[in-house]
Parts: C-alpha cells; sequence; structure tokens
C-alpha cells in the first residue's frame, strides 16, 4: 500500500462536515446555462462506465444539455465485462425516453492500461490507484472534448456511493485549467434522490449491475477467495 499514513489522514478528511456541495453547484450551474445558451442546448461530453451509472445523469442533464457519451474504460477487465457493460449502456440509451444519445468509444487496451496500475496494485480501493485511474480517464475526456467542439464535460461516476465526488470534481476542474475551451460541469448525482433514482433506473430496465468498480485489482478486492 503506497503512503498509509496519508491513507488514514484522507479517510479522516473525508469525513469531514467542511465539504463543497456539489449537488448544489450544479444547480446554479444549470441556471447559468439556462441564461447563456439562449438558443441552443450546449454540447456535453458525458463520460460513463456502465449503464446502472449513466441511467440518472442522463435523466438529469438531458433537457439542459445536447448530450454525447464516451465510453472510455480500458480500465475494465476483463474483455467480456468490457463489451457486457458497453451494450448494456448501448440499449439504454435506446430505451430511455432521451432522444438520440450518440455514444463515442474509444479503443481499448486493457493490458496496458493495467501495466500502468500495477505499482499500485496493493492500494485499498479508493486510493492513489483510483485517483490515477479517474484522472487519466478524465484526461482523455476533456481531449477528446476539446478536440471535437463540446462546451462541457463530466462523469457520471458521482452517482456511486463508493466514489469520493470531492476528489472526482477536484480532478475535474484541475484539468479543466489545462483545456480552456471546454467547461467541467460539477455535480454530485448521487445526492438529492439521485442513488435512489439510479437504483429504479437500474430495476426498470433490468439492467446488468456489476459488483466491482472494473479494473482486476478492484475485481481481486471483492472477489479474494477467486484470486
Amino acid at each position: 500500500m503506497n503512503n498509509p499514513e496519508a491513507y488514514a489522514e484522507y479517510l479522516k478528511n473525508r469525513k469531514s462536515s467542511h465539504k463543497v456541495n456539489y449537488w448544489l453547484e450544479s444547480q446554479k450551474e444549470i441556471e447559468k446555462i439556462r441564461r447563456e445558451f439562449k438558443d441552443r442546448k450546449p454540447k456535453l461530453l458525458l463520460h460513463a462506465c456502465c449503464g446502472p451509472c449513466a441511467g440518472f445523469p442522463l435523466e438529469y442533464l438531458n433537457e439542459v444539455f445536447d448530450i454525447t457519451i464516451y465510453y472510455n474504460n480500458s480500465n475494465i477487465w476483463p474483455t467480456e465485462e468490457f463489451r457486457r457493460r458497453r451494450d448494456e449502456l448501448l440499449r439504454l440509451t435506446e430505451e430511455m425516453p432521451v432522444g438520440n444519445i450518440p455514444v463515442v468509444i474509444p479503443p481499448y487496451d486493457n493490458e496496458a492500461y493495467t501495466k500502468q496500475l500495477e505499482p499500485m496494485k496493493d492500494d485499498p480501493e479508493g486510493w492513489i490507484r483510483c485517483f490515477y485511474c479517474y484522472a487519466k480517464r478524465l484526461k482523455q475526456g476533456f481531449e477528446y472534448a476539446q478536440e471535437n467542439g463540446y462546451d462541457y464535460f463530466t462523469t457520471v461516476m458521482t452517482i456511486s456511493r463508493q466514489k469520493d465526488s470531492q476528489k472526482l470534481n477536484e480532478i475535474g476542474m484541475n484539468l479543466a485549467g489545462k483545456y480552456p475551451a471546454v467547461r467541467w460541469f460539477a455535480a454530485d448525482f448521487k445526492k438529492k434522490g439521485g442513488q435512489v433514482r439510479r437504483d429504479e433506473i437500474v430495476e426498470e430496465y433490468h439492467l446488468y449491475h456489476q459488483d466491482y468498480c472494473g479494473c482486476i485489482y478492484s475485481w481481486q478486492s471483492r472477489h479474494p477467495e477467486e484470486s
């Protein structure tokens, strides 16, 4: 494990009440968008890791943005799992009443991705290995968004109880400074009933619901008896 003392301090701070309310920040940004973009919906590139996590963000954002989903998830192991999550996401976009949502799927290369994560393989779930993974995929998302004329970029990952929304938004805002043409849409999709609605959508559309984040190391932490 990398930096156990820092990890203990991180867990302590994560329980702190001094946090940014990113649900409220998303509401403020939506009001700003409605004032600024009067003649069109701004283009949003929405990073999505799976159907269950994408459902509520799509429902919440669809009236505000012209959405494209970015299924950029070479972290997911094995290949069959990557494909299963991809196919469920595609099915959800077809069946949900959100209009025609394009889905961009970059090349999948789990072997190279796992080699980059290997030095952090002993980290507990939700620590530096995960932060590296968030930042890598979000950076790639910003690059695609800037190259293809998107106004905003964000990720559905804040819908998960296991993901640190403070950290995800911190990474997103730091990266936004390097991509001036694209704004980061700060959010915490799990708040104000978002997590409940997520679970309702999973049940309503009979979505496959994975039990680990994605990489081989997260699978091993969930299934130590099979590792």
